[in-house]
């Protein structure tokens, strides 16, 4: 049996007539460019985020970099967010020439840590970009609360986490700002790339489809510069073809999520490794099924590699120890948690379409089978 990290063909095996005749429709209409499918997906998402507005653009790094355009963040300026996350978070803010500035996550949510925000926070502080990392909301009461008591907004990093929720809000809704992606990868995931951005403000969704379209608002009268950051006609359609799907697709991981949790908790019970954990008053989506393996990693992922099992590591170096920031004076030892989660993390499979022999063949290769002896006789 092999069981990849990930397997996006399912999908196209299941529904793979609609996707190709949305794509075929595109084709044949001409219109590649912000057309239809492009409108009725943004209409489609922002009742589906729970926003009163929806931007296609053409990718979840652009999305941010949109964002922070649009907030008018840029030279002087500081951004806080999490050190543990895709480069993405951080390099869209160097990229409009702000300073990142990163704080330490909680344990066991891999989310930014509030308290950590609160202590970063300084009189450059300009925004804050939250993540919603792997598929879980991060604390945004808290959050909200200590960004709104200084005036400083908020960007959500909801590139993994479509549909999740906090406390009945959805991901992308309650900052000032929501940032999707679309690529393959993603639980909503395009053939390609793509991302969406999302806001309760009005006057702000406009400024960011004016950036969509290099500024311009009538054609060829720019007021802004912007960027060529548009969504591609055809990923739209294909996006509205996977639409429908989305919260099957969901059901399908917090299964499997559930279902691993189930085989794996003797593992846990008896030190082995660390369970990922649904944070209480959180709707997780399951982006990813990461563990913590505190002395074992290695051992665990030969296990894997001879059983043909996928795996990752998200993210082998924390963002403010990466070369590119080191004129930033970022040390080891100055975010703990979240150094210690990259030398022990590891995700396996949880993509819809895994049969429950297939996650039985997952614990068992990440368990062992003298650990597994060990535990029973244990």
């Amino acid at each position: 049996m092999k069981v990849p990290l990930l397997d996006p063909t399912i999908q196209h095996r299941n529904i793979g007539a609609d996707i190709e005749a949305a794509a075929i429709k595109v084709l044949r209409s001409g219109r590649y460019i912000l057309g239809p499918a492009v409108s009725e997906l943004e209409i489609a998402l922002s009742a589906y985020c729970g926003v009163n507005h929806a931007i296609g653009v053409s990718s979840g790094t652009d999305a941010l970099l949109m964002a922070l355009m649009a907030l008018g963040i840029g030279p002087g300026d500081e951004v806080v967010t999490t050190t543990y996350s895709f480069f993405a978070t951080a390099g869209a803010i160097s990229r409009v020439g702000a300073i990142p500035r990163f704080a330490d996550i909680v344990p066991g949510t891999f989310n930014l840590d509030p308290d950590a925000l609160e202590a970063a926070i300084t009189p450059k502080t300009a925004a804050v970009i939250v993540v919603h990392l792997f598929g879980q909301c991060a604390d945004m009461d808290r959050i909200d609360q200590i960004a709104r008591t200084r005036g400083i907004p908020v960007i959500e990093d909801a590139a993994q986490a479509i549909g999740a929720e906090w406390h009945g809000r959805r991901a992308g809704s309650m900052g000032t700002v929501g940032c999707f992606s679309f690529f393959p990868s993603k639980n909503l995931g395009a053939a390609g790339d793509g991302g969406l951005v999302t806001t309760n403000d009005e006057a702000l969704a406009e400024r960011l489809r004016r950036l969509r379209n290099h500024g311009s608002q009538p054609r060829y009268f720019h007021a802004l510069v912007g960027g060529n950051f548009r969504l591609d006609e055809i990923q739209a359609a294909i996006l509205l073809a996977k639409l429908d799907h989305l919260d099957t697709w969901t059901s399908e991981r917090q299964m499997n999520a559930a279902t691993y949790e189930r085989l794996l908790r003797p593992a846990e019970e008896a030190g082995m490794l660390r369970l990922p954990r649904a944070a209480s008053g959180s709707r997780h989506v399951w982006n990813q099924y990461t563990l913590t393996i505190p002395d074992r990693r290695q051992e665990v992922i030969d296990r894997l590699d001879a059983a043909g099992i996928g795996w990752a590591i998200y993210y082998p170096l924390c963002l403010h120890l990466q070369e590119c920031f080191v004129d930033l004076g970022g040390r080891h030892g100055d975010c703990p948690q979240a150094e210690l989660t990259s030398a022990t993390a590891l995700s396996i499979p949880i993509f819809p379409g895994l049969s429950r022999s297939q996650l039985r063949y997952v614990a068992d290769a990440v368990i062992g089978e003298q650990s597994r002896i060990d535990i029973d006789a244990g």
